[in-house]
């Protein structure tokens, strides 16, 4: 099983600080899994122009393949003027529209205010359903007070990443065992 990590932002620490924690309970409790995070801040990105993804060269390729190649994606963004980065949205325009059919996706979300939490249920999922993605219907929602020191010191934000990266291997896994069951109906 492949799973991408996705930081969403080119700027700011803490969203890179969650997923850095998540990559970490991934590679404890997980080890039979390949975990890839893609930092947006540490890829130069064009911007889409409606070529087909594979057309795209350098760390523009590189991002969108690794993704597509991905049974599951952890998309890790910041809350930005009530909406979802510039970066991450590029991300969006830059892939096929049935880029995430047969793959899990699951949400980490940091905000300033608990209301930012709007965002994921009214920007990220719909865009998400409408790539087709099998998403994971709870998320992680982070705030300012979370973090002090480039650190998460809420215990309860700990379990729900656990939660979520657990919730995200056993969904792929259910969907993987579901599509057999229907390979098999065809008998060839």
């Amino acid at each position: 099983m492949k799973v991408v990590l996705l930081s969403g932002s080119n700027v700011g620490s803490k969203t890179r600080t969650a997923m850095n924690y998540l990559h970490k309970i991934m590679n404890d409790k997980h080890s039979d899994v390949e975990i890839t995070l893609v930092d947006l801040a540490e890829f130069e990105m064009v911007f889409s122009d409606g070529r087909n993804y594979l057309e795209y060269e350098g760390d523009t390729k590189f991002v969108l393949e690794t993704i597509m190649a991905a049974d599951a994606i952890i998309i890790g963004t910041p809350t930005f003027q009530a909406s979802i980065p510039a970066t991450l949205k590029n991300i969006f325009d830059l892939l096929p529209v049935n880029a995430f059919r047969d793959k899990v996706v699951s949400m980490l979300v940091t905000a300033g205010t608990a209301k930012h939490y709007l965002m994921v249920e009214q920007q990220l999922k719909p865009i998400l359903a409408y790539m087709k993605a099998h998403i994971v219907p709870t998320y992680v929602f982070i705030e300012e007070k979370d973090f002090y020191r480039k650190e998460i010191v809420n215990d309860d934000v700990h379990f729900r990443m656990d939660r979520l990266a657990e919730d995200t291997v056993l969904l792929v896994n259910a969907y993987k065992s579901i599509q057999e069951m229907k390979d098999e109906e065809y008998g060839f």
